[in-house]
């Protein structure tokens, strides 16, 4: 009774609102297959759901750059609705599943942003819902906040920025464990973990900040990047309970053969960075629940775990599961002062895209007539789902977000 109450309350919520400062940007004839929108005007962002290869035909190119170019195309429907320009993106994630190389992407990248090209994080993924390739992206409202980022000795040739700037706000390109000059990427794991972060602070200290400003973390990492390795080297970096909110994904594959990425985004005035920790989770030396960057406020991700000494996920259906992590996710946004009226972004990643459906069945129940914009991947190859000795499951999902107050 207390979850159907709850969810009446939210979806309630939604519907009614917060300001008029946040809408829905849907261009003509785009229909969503699930419960998002294709964008979302948060204060001065425009967040663009992630967006396939699909034209309007609904017919999907054989070419691969022609892909491209479509995801392209489809981002700049959005962009162009919400009254902005190509120009106006600062920040974009692509999704492969032929992750193989890279030169197509940045070719088709290059036509649409030949001067002040955004950041950019690169992952190759499973699957996707019925797309090989699809792209989210988020975009400034006033043109003059945008200030391209690069640091000394950054390859003229690089199609993308390692960071741009929109006022307070810093927008970080992934870097990966790899020498960006020679190609060569370290045998050793952890120092595979040590380049990435050191890429990724010299590009911070470019723009005036360090790892404090971070607000929130994408680490992506191959299966040869064991997860206890990459958290000790990553935690050294940070302050015990205060550090970033964080999305730490397994991927199929990453760029030019590495096995690390780090992408974020920070903001330089700490005053405005403000960690959020619910009182029934501990302090985390790799990940804060939530932190603010000024009114903006970045969620770790969520499965369906629950808290505590005996902790785990007891449910074995993705239906339930997702239950588990949206109130997960509330306790964030409640200690925030928000709920999920506010959420404007979400991240959702499923153990096997076949779940879709179903996944959307339940997410639709938490947002009103206009949900968050969203982006779904399924990032590896499906694992098991029996439960073990205790009687606890393997994850079937995970979702971050993102709320603005």
């Amino acid at each position: 009774m207390r979850i159907l109450t709850t969810v009446f309350l939210l979806t309630l919520c939604s519907v009614l609102a917060s300001g008029a400062d946040v809408r829905a940007v849907t261009p003509p004839g785009v229909k969503p297959v699930g419960p998002y929108s294709p964008g979302i005007v948060a204060g001065e962002f425009l967040y663009v759901a992630g967006q396939g290869a699909e034209n309007p035909e609904k017919q999907i190119p054989r070419d691969e750059e022609a892909q491209f170019r479509q995801c392209f195309e489809n981002i700049k429907a959005v962009v162009e609705t919400a009254g902005l320009t190509m120009e106006h993106v600062v920040y974009v994630q692509v999704y492969l599943t032929n992750y193989s190389d890279e030169g197509p992407l940045n070719r088709v990248w290059k036509q649409y942003f030949p001067k002040a090209p955004p950041a950019r994080s690169t992952i190759g993924v499973a699957k996707l819902n019925g797309t090989p390739v699809e792209m989210n992206a988020v975009a400034v409202r006033d043109l003059s906040r945008k200030k391209v980022i690069v640091t000394p000795g950054y390859p003229a040739s690089s199609p993308l920025s390692p960071a741009v700037l929109v006022g307070n706000r810093l927008y970080v390109s992934g870097h990966l464990g790899r020498d960006i000059h020679t190609g060569q990427i370290p045998e050793d794991p952890g120092a595979q973990v040590q380049l990435a972060l050191d890429r990724m602070e010299q590009t911070l200290h470019a723009a005036g900040a360090d790892f404090r400003n971070l607000v929130f973390v994408n680490p992506y990492l191959t299966d040869k990047i064991p997860m206890d390795v990459m958290n000790r080297i990553y935690a050294k970096h940070f302050e015990f309970g205060n550090t970033p909110a964080r999305a730490t994904i397994k991927v199929a594959g990453l760029p030019s053969g590495a096995n690390i990425e780090f992408t974020g985004v920070a903001v330089l005035d700490l005053s405005k960075r403000r960690a959020v920790r619910p009182k029934n989770m501990e302090p985390s030396a790799t990940a804060s629940p939530c932190v603010f960057a000024d009114d903006t406020l970045f969620c770790s991700a969520k499965s369906g775990f629950i808290p505590g000494a005996h902790g785990g996920i007891f449910a074995s259906s993705v239906e339930t599961q997702l239950r588990q992590t949206m109130r997960n996710l509330l306790d964030g946004l409640e200690e925030a002062g928000m709920n999920f009226s506010n959420v404007v972004s979400s991240n959702v990643y499923l153990d096997n895209i076949d779940d879709f459906a179903r996944m959307n069945a339940v997410y639709a129940e938490y947002f009103g007539s206009a949900p968050p914009a969203r982006t779904t991947v399924q990032q590896i190859a499906p694992g098991p789902r029996s439960e073990d000795a205790k009687g606890r499951f393997p994850g079937l999902e995970q979702i971050s977000i993102i709320a603005v107050k």
